[in-house]
């Protein structure tokens, strides 16, 4: 239909017609008129072209009114007409795209709700059609704003949106929200936001956007500012803070994660307080599921009349703008102005009870709209709900294009992308290697289609002339109307030229009606935080704001939720009594008192959710001590990939469910002759929610010689599907094997876990068991910001030389450590050494302690900690567990404040790595020469350091 995804006209002006209705839109050149009432409204929609200018004329004799389209897909009648001429109900016949061989009888006709919202439908797409009269000028930017700052904006010139909303954001002290139809150019809007916070008042301004693909999109749109002399500091997760950078910065570019983070590091305390302006851009993304919660948490922090932050958000067209601004206490502007008329229709498919006949379906449509559109010299945005609906997609409608795919599958990366190119199809997912080469190609039109997942919906700039939504679901659940939206919104920009946009969605029989219900009534925000609510309570425990029940009470009262109705306290009460039962926090009695324990600060130091870190530790103190090491880091994995749901729902493609099953099935351990494969017996178990990241997980453990140089494939599996298991999961490794200081979880899972961590996320160095001590020294040596650089070399560089541990007696640091003196000496003290923990063979191990040890002892699964004072320390082994069999495995573990530790028994295995093997280094000689062997053990600095 037309632009009602973003500015949907009321249907109140077809409410309540007099006259009888015969709304229908056709692709039928030859369609005829039945015999009507004198007095009926008729109105036909019906394609653009030759072949249906005779039919326009006809129908326009016959009293109907009439609008062309392009692109049409839809055929639909309503009318309150039955057939014999007289009133009756209102109803709806719906038919199909392509009518299937078998169902060409005629639609059943459908009243009630689903026939008012398909006339409401229809109304929204009449008025679009409609030309505008009127429409609002803009203005050279000059007369707005201070000439000083023309150089800082992309156009000296500002179009009807920007012209009315620049003044709100220029003037006045208050918070303001901008509600605006997707391409209208709400950047700019920010830009002149965060100028006059760091040119006009001296202070710096932060950028939120959500998600890091935008970090990088605005991060070049800003590139101009920093060659202005502006200090621009880009933040996400994958790139390493530099805290003296970030103070000095003028502007942060941040996703909203990141500066929950910021927000969380007491170091930067001081330079948050410089913030004036706070730009949140996709603010309606307060009602998404996943970043919704932490937004809220943010926005109801810094929204209230203490706040030293004035917001300004940017947002899509809502339903409930002003219930946002309310909250917000912000002044709406509310701007209708498109600058291009979008049309969108949702072609229909048949209900079909086999799902490979209804991607079939699906598919079919795709390619006759992308063959409409790029006949026409258009470009084709076509959005998957999966990565695999990417691929599978593109190979069909290369097919389509008569390029020979014979032989190709959808998950062979390199031949896929081969008849890709030679088609002018691009693709484009989180993990495709050669994104920023589809991008780049399709902006610069050497390919017209691109076939995409939602990330490029969310604010990758690549606007298209009309755009395809082929599936309805992303993943496992239903797409919600803002992502439509957002996709919808690509089509038409005058980034690529076009005046106009045209915009489909392939939708069934069953759900039509819903979907134009959800498009002319538009997204409506709703708060999402109640479903993680002890996560955000603790974070304000955490930081102070929180210390009281009669606190919390009132911080939830300040919530988007409580504002939207949620008045009961009673959830953040709730909240409170499983923090304190979790052993998140502490409350005194009458509830004035309440304060975090050490596990609380971990958890939102490291944005733990704390419903997955009680679950995780509540299934690991029901696991009996593992025998030894290889059972251990089988239970710890296992148990990791089916609690965490992000690696629990992590997505794989049917088609390589097999290969998964493999991989499992042989417990990681590849072939070093194939290890591209993993042969299994028995391939026909049914997938479980989990199995990707454990088969993932346990192939680092058990082959990590294959990560240094990975193939297209591991046992079976691209890359590409292991990659966001690989990056997820140390988060909450690093979460469990923190604890071991805090004696608040099994020393065997903090020391497998600690290991495990860093074995993953070093995996480009092919770690073995016991690598994680040495790993750990690495890291603390080349320091945070410079370890993605340094790390590689400096284990290179130890193992070349010989050692397992980071255990070396001289105090001279080797090179390539970037901390001085000082911290270095600090770094030594660090280490757990043997002498602080002596365990011969069959006698009781000696502890002798440095200063700043946790002992750790357990008897089976009961276990105590204590802090040490420096020097000999006498313990005592718990009593076990009544339902434990006897006799229990006991044993002792040592950790350190900065993360080192050591144990007895079989997990003395982590202590130290194998012995290097003899294969050559990954890295050059010049970058191997930062240690050198001095007698049985330890290092020396090399002669060029000395």
């Amino acid at each position: 239909m037309a632009d009602n995804s973003e500015n949907s006209p009321s249907p109140a002006s077809s409410a309540a017609l007099p006259r009888p209705l015969y709304w229908l839109k056709t692709n039928d050149p030859d369609y005829a008129l039945p015999e009507l009432p004198g007095d009926t409204d008729v109105r036909v929609m019906l394609p653009e072209g030759e072949r249906f200018r005779a039919a326009g004329e006809r129908l326009t004799a016959h009293g109907a009114k009439t609008h062309t389209v392009k692109y049409w897909m839809e055929q639909e009648l309503v009318s309150d007409i039955t057939p014999d001429g007289a009133a009756g109900e209102l109803s709806v016949r719906t038919g199909t795209a392509f009518p299937a061989a078998g169902r060409r009888g005629k639609p059943t006709a459908r009243t009630g709700a689903e026939a008012v919202v398909a006339r409401d439908a229809f109304e929204a797409l009449w008025q679009s059609q409609v030309p505008e009269s009127g429409s609002p000028s803009g203005g050279m930017a000059a007369e707005i704003v201070p000439e000083s700052w023309l150089d800082f904006l992309p156009h000296q010139s500002l179009n009807p949106a920007q012209a009315q909303a620049a003044p709100q954001v220029l003037q006045g002290d208050g918070h303001t929200l901008v509600v605006a139809p997707t391409g209208a150019g709400k950047t700019a809007m920010g830009m002149l936001a965060a100028l006059r916070a760091i040119l006009r008042e001296g202070r710096k301004a932060a950028w939120l956007v959500p998600q890091r693909s935008l970090t990088d999109e605005l991060d070049r749109e800003l590139a101009g500012w920093r060659r202005q002399g502006l200090r621009v500091e880009r933040l996400s997760g994958e790139y390493s803070i530099d805290v003296e950078r970030v103070r000095e910065a003028d502007l942060w570019v941040t996703t909203t994660e990141k500066f929950e983070v910021l927000c969380r590091t007491s170091s930067l305390r001081e330079a948050l307080a410089e913030v004036g302006c706070l730009i949140i851009d996709e603010v309606h993304l307060l009602g998404d599921p996943e970043r919704g919660p932490v937004l809220e948490a943010v926005l109801t922090r810094v929204r209230g009349e203490g706040s030293h932050m004035r917001l300004v958000g940017l947002s899509a067209t809502v339903s409930n703008a002003e219930q946002v601004a309310e909250w917000l206490g912000a002044r709406l502007v509310r701007i209708a102005w498109r600058p291009s008329r979008l049309t969108w229709q949702l072609p229909v498919i048949p209900v079909f009870a086999d799902r490979g006949a209804a991607q079939a379906a699906r598919t079919r449509v795709v390619n006759a709209l992308v063959d409409m559109v790029t006949a026409d010299h258009g470009s084709v945005l076509v959005f998957c709900g999966s990565k695999f609906s990417v691929r599978s997609t593109a190979l069909a409608i290369v097919n389509h294009r008569g390029v020979p795919t014979a032989g190709v599958r959808p998950d062979d990366s390199e031949r896929l992308r081969q008849v890709c190119d030679a088609a002018g199809i691009g693709l484009h997912y989180k993990d495709w290697e050669h994104k920023r080469e589809a991008e780049q190609a399709f902006r610069e039109r050497r390919t017209d289609v691109l076939v995409a997942t939602s990330t490029v919906a969310a604010g990758v700039n690549l606007p298209a002339r009309a755009v395809v939504v082929r599936d309805t679901r992303i993943g496992t659940q239903d797409v919600d109307v803002a992502t439509v939206q957002q996709m919808f919104g690509r089509a038409g920009r005058l980034g690529a030229g076009e005046s106009a946009g045209w915009a489909f969605m392939v939708v069934d029989q069953a759900e039509l009606a819903e979907w134009q219900r959800k498009l002319v009534g538009g997204y409506t925000v709703e708060s999402q935080i109640s479903a993680s609510l002890p996560d955000h309570v603790l974070a304000e425990v955490v930081q102070g704001r929180i210390r009281s029940t009669a606190q919390a009470e009132q911080w939830w009262l300040d919530t988007f939720a409580h504002h939207q109705g949620s008045r009961s306290t009673e959830p953040v009460r709730t909240a409170l009594d499983f923090l304190k039962g979790a052993g998140y926090c502490t409350e005194t009695d009458d509830g004035s008192a309440i304060a975090p324990t050490e596990l609380g600060a971990l958890t939102t130091r490291v944005m733990m959710p704390a419903y997955t870190g009680f679950h995780l530790r509540t299934a690991l103190s029901r696991c009996p001590v593992p025998a030894d090491a290889e059972e251990a880091e089988e239970t710890l994995i296992g148990l990791v990939s089916t609690v965490v749901p992000k690696l629990a729902k992590a997505p794989v493609d049917e088609n390589l469910r097999p290969a998964v099953a493999a991989l499992l099935q042989v417990r990681g351990r590849l072939s070093r002759e194939h290890p591209g494969s993993a042969v299994g017996e028995d391939l026909n178990n049914p997938y479980t929610p989990g199995d990707l990241a454990r088969a993932a997980l346990l192939t680092v453990a058990n082959s990590p010689w294959v990560f240094p140089r990975p193939g297209r494939e591991i046992g079976g599996i691209p890359f590409s599907a292991l990659r966001s298991v690989l990056q997820d999961a140390p988060r909450y490794l690093h979460w469990l094997g923190s604890q071991g200081f805090l004696g608040t979880l099994h020393p065997w899972a903090c020391i497998v876990a600690a290991d495990l961590n860093r074995r993953i996320r070093w995996r480009r160095c092919a770690p073995e068991r016991g690598s994680g001590r040495l790993l750990w020294m690495c890291e603390r040596m080349a320091t945070p910001l410079y370890a993605e650089e340094h790390v590689p070399d400096l284990w290179d560089a130890a193992r070349r030389a010989g050692l397992t541990h980071p255990d070396w007696p001289t105090q001279t640091p080797p090179r390539g450590n970037r901390l001085d003196g000082p911290s270095y000496a600090n770094l030594l003290r660090e280490r757990v050494t043997p002498e602080e923990l002596d365990a011969q063979d069959g006698t009781e191990p000696v502890v002798r302690p440095s200063s700043g040890r946790v002992l750790c002892v357990w008897n089976g699964r009961s276990y105590s900690a204590a802090a040490l004072r420096r020097g000999p320390q006498e313990y005592d082994f718990p009593p076990p567990y009544a339902e434990d069999a006897e006799p229990c495995r006991t044993g002792v573990a040592l950790f350190s404040w900065r993360g080192d530790y050591r144990a007895t028994g079989w997990l003395a295995d982590y202590s130290a790595a194998a012995p290097a093997s003899t294969t050559s280094s990954r890295r050059p000689p010049h970058q191997r020469q930062a240690f050198a062997t001095s007698g049985d053990h330890g290092v020396v600095p090399s002669a060029a350091t000395r």
